[in-house]
C-alpha cells in the first residue's frame, strides 16, 4: 500500500515492542488496526464522492452537448431553403412516355363532334 515491506514492518513491530512492552502491545495494535480501517472506509468514501460526482459531470456535458446538437439542427433547418415539392424529373425516359411522345393522343374539342372512323367511298365521276 505505501511501499513498505516485509522487513521494515517487522523492524516498526520489534520496535513498538520495544517502546510499549508486552503487555500494552496488543492494545494498541487494536487501535491502530481501527485507525487504519477507519482511515480506510473515509478514502473509500471520498472516492465514491468523487466518481459519483464525474459521472454527474458526464451526465450534464452530454446532456449539454445534446442540447447543443439539437439546437444546431434547428438553426441548419431555419436557414436551408425548403425543399422542392414538385416531383423529380424521371432520370431514364419509360418507354411509355417516349411513346406518349412520338404519338400524341389527339385532343377532343368540346364545340367539335368526336371523330368518327367512317369508310370514305369515293364519289362517282361527274358529267357535264
Amino acid at each position: 500500500m505505501f511501499g513498505i515491506s516485509f522487513g521494515e514492518l517487522l523492524l516498526i513491530a520489534l520496535v513498538a515492542l520495544l517502546v510499549l512492552g508486552p503487555e500494552r502491545l496488543p492494545g494498541a495494535a487494536r487501535t491502530a488496526g481501527l485507525w487504519v480501517g477507519r482511515l480506510k472506509r473515509s478514502f473509500n468514501a471520498i472516492k465514491q464522492e468523487v466518481e459519483r460526482e464525474i459521472g454527474a459531470d458526464e451526465i450534464r456535458r452530454q446532456l449539454h452537448n445534446e442540447n447543443i446538437l439539437s439546437l444546431e439542427r434547428e438553426m441548419k433547418r431555419s436557414i436551408q431553403p425548403p425543399t422542392n415539392t414538385t416531383p423529380e424529373q424521371p432520370s431514364a425516359a419509360s418507354p411509355e412516355t417516349v411513346e406518349a411522345a412520338l404519338h400524341p393522343e389527339p385532343k377532343s374539342d368540346a364545340l367539335s363532334p368526336p371523330a368518327v372512323d367512317t369508310p370514305v367511298t369515293p364519289e362517282p365521276p361527274r358529267n357535264p
